[in-house]
């Protein structure tokens, strides 16, 4: 299961309860936590992208059981410098890619995944951002991290 496999081998792990959003030769498979986007592209339908869209965890949404069941409790939220220092305890390296706007963008080389962090929590100017609230993205949280071979 992964890059290349079909709906029916991600359905045979994580089971049905995911929602589905089909487009013209597209289908993105939505398990909470996990989205993952099939194409046909003249063939039968095969994974080309997998996002993990941590941002849903601090509303306790979405992990999906079959990681429940593997991993246990998850935390509800993923902090850039923890997972950039698992990533370089991996020996993968994390560059900037994109750092503009209030979400910044970072690659790891060696794998293809992209990872999206929150820079701005506050992108309207507002005010009304509280940086204590713990039900509030805050800076230096991870808003998801996607991997696709088109990257």
């Amino acid at each position: 299961m992964g890059i290349g496999s079909g709906p029916g081998d991600w359905e045979a792990v994580w089971g049905a309860d995911c929602l589905d959003d089909p487009g013209a030769g597209l289908l993105r498979r939505d398990y909470g936590l996990v989205e993952v986007s099939f194409s046909a592209d003249g063939g039968p339908l095969s994974c080309f992208g997998i996002s993990v869209q941590a941002h849903r965890l601090i509303h306790g949404r979405g992990v999906p059981p079959a990681l429940a069941r593997a991993y246990g409790d998850v935390a509800p939220r993923a902090r850039f410098e923890e997972v950039r220092a698992g990533i370089l305890a991996l020996g993968c390296t994390v560059e900037p890619d994109d750092l503009s706007g209030d979400v910044h963008r970072y690659r790891v080389p060696e794998s293809g995944v992209r990872v999206f962090v929150v820079a701005d929590p506050d992108p309207y100017g507002d005010g009304g951002h509280d940086v204590h609230d713990p039900e509030l993205h805050q800076a230096g949280d991870v808003w998801s991290l996607s991997v696709s071979p088109a990257w």
